[in-house]
């Protein structure tokens, strides 16, 4: 889960990496249907967290260290930056066919 911690998190999305998570982990474990363990017992055995807690676990930890950061560092304002100005807004464009 390579920058999850600055993932925009919906349920959809957490459901969608759970579930791609706990596919690989059955298919590592050569656990195949009809074989069937619970969710619960599958983390248990490959000792990893639920995708929901491992990305808030992720993102306490880089807020912890964004904001120990120094103040003129780019990385302390990214969570606050609003741009300044707004992007021009593009009408149609008509070309005359001469």
């Amino acid at each position: 889960m390579y920058g999850a911690e600055t993932w925009k998190t919906t349920t959809t999305t957490i459901k969608k990496v759970q579930v791609f998570i706990n596919s690989c982990l059955r298919k590592i474990l050569n656990i195949y249907w009809p074989d069937i363990i619970s969710n619960s017992l599958l983390w248990e055995r490959t000792n990893q967290l639920p995708a929901e807690e491992e990305i808030k676990k992720r993102r306490w930890k880089w807020i912890g260290h964004t904001l120990r950061k120094s103040l003129n560092r780019i990385a302390r304002h990214a969570p606050t930056w609003n741009p300044e100005e707004k992007r021009k807004e593009e009408g149609l464009r008509t070309h005359c066919v001469g």
